[in-house]
């Protein structure tokens, strides 16, 4: 565990409560830093936050702005978390950040504290920009104390943190859309009908106009580039440097939400060439889990995605670069007790991957019953002692394509394992 983790989980409550009142009453003893940090993107939705800002960040800084991030969870440092300007923040800023909010001594959750620090670093360090992405929900979460952003993003929204949302689409999508503020326009991704019907409904409410995908603008890939089209413009733009079918979406909001900031459209398309996000559909070539496939002549690739619109997502991918290159595919699989591994196998089933279950560090399913869900679900499915393990067999049983997923505390552990390919 990383030094500032280990603070964090020292000092305050490690409880998910969903409340704004002592994020507002730590912000005002801060002095309301939510509201120094210049014009401001919201990120809210189920699956795509983190890429989605990844790409709009890259697009600002081609477009040579300043740019703070706020995003969660991290995967191996705390400090992924937060960039000031451009840079991750380094321990000595982080820990004066902490310290000050502490010092308040307003009782407060691990991530109300950490989002309270992020906004009081962001708003002392000069920025072009900050792109803040809601840690669960929207209306509740502790980044809501922002009350005048300039956009509101909605990625697609789906079942997730059912314990927390409930499992009724239309509640999980007036819950995301509590970033929606009154004369801020709110940039929303491809939705279910149920979900769109739910976010439109509280737009109207507070009175924010909104553009939505597939109704006010659309993006497609073509001849293995990127097509935007609104009722303005049609761009022909290079493909997002990130795998998968799904990202050609996740690009789409991005570049929507990048034109509504008048970035020009050379910095969009360099944007889009240049955007990095670890353990989303990442390649492993180095470390020494990179290193075993690579002897094997196999691909090794990485992905957080936890739910099942994400595992529909790398069904999707996984049947893609079936059709263009066909191999052997093994999953090594590790999920939160708490996540629904069925719908997650149940989107895999007509991958015909070979599944190997593994634990991690936390409130994991335990692997053989993990890979007892998997066989209901028509995968063959065993569990292993470990990723090194699993990886082992997959290579020595001939798998050709070995994706690790599931988790993005299993991405953190992988990529832990080898500086090489930790985040920066």
């Amino acid at each position: 565990m990383d030094p500032i983790s280990a603070r964090l989980l020292a000092r305050h409550p490690q409880k998910i409560d969903l409340s704004l009142e002592r994020m507002r009453a730590l912000c005002a003893a801060l002095g309301d830093p939510q509201d120094r940090l210049g014009p401001v993107v919201h990120v809210a939705g189920t699956n795509g936050k983190g890429s989605t800002v990844a790409l709009l960040r890259a697009m600002a800084e081609a477009a040579g702005l300043r740019v703070h991030v706020y995003t969660s969870p991290h995967l191996v440092r705390f400090n992924e978390r937060i960039r000031l300007a451009g840079r991750l923040i380094d321990d000595a800023a982080l820990n004066a950040a902490l310290d000050r909010v502490e010092a308040t001594g307003v009782e407060a959750t691990v991530f109300e504290s950490t989002t309270a620090a992020a906004f009081l670093a962001m708003s002392e360090t000069p920025a072009d920009l900050a792109i803040v992405e809601v840690g669960l929900g929207g209306v509740l979460d502790a980044t809501n104390v922002i009350a005048r952003p300039l956009l509101s993003l909605i990625t697609p929204v789906d079942l997730d943190h059912a314990e927390f949302l409930g499992t009724d689409l239309a509640g999980i999508a007036r819950e995301k859309a509590g970033i929606l503020k009154a004369g801020a326009r709110g940039v929303v991704a491809r939705q279910t009908e149920v979900a769109l019907a739910a976010i439109e409904g509280a737009a109207v409410t507070v009175g924010s106009p909104l553009t939505v995908m597939g109704v006010d603008f659309d993006a497609w890939g073509e001849r293995g580039g990127l097509v935007f089209q609104d009722q303005e413009r049609f761009l022909d733009l290079p493909a997002p440097a990130l795998a998968g079918a799904h990202q050609i979406d996740n690009a789409g909001l991005a570049v929507a939400a990048a034109l509504e900031l008048d970035l020009p459209e050379a910095a969009i398309a360099a944007g889009l060439n240049a955007v990095r996000w670890p353990a989303r559909m990442q390649r492993l070539s180095a470390g020494p889990y990179g290193e075993a496939a690579k002897t094997a002549d196999a691909e090794l690739w990485l992905d957080g995605g936890h739910n099942p619109h994400a595992a529909q997502a790398l069904a999707r991918t996984l049947a893609e670069r079936q059709a263009r290159a066909p191999r052997p595919t093994a999953l090594i699989v590790g999920i939160l007790a708490n996540k629904d591994a069925g719908g997650f196998f149940e989107a895999l089933k007509g991958s015909d991957a070979t599944v190997f279950t593994v634990g991690f560090e936390g409130a994991c399913a335990e692997p053989a019953a993990l890979a007892a869900v998997a066989r209901g679900h028509g995968l063959a499915a065993s569990a292993s002692a470990s990723v090194d393990e699993a990886l082992r067999t997959a290579l020595r049983l001939g798998a050709g394509r070995v994706v690790i997923c599931g988790s993005l505390y299993l991405a953190g552990e992988v990529l832990g394992a080898s500086r090489d390919t930790w985040p920066d």
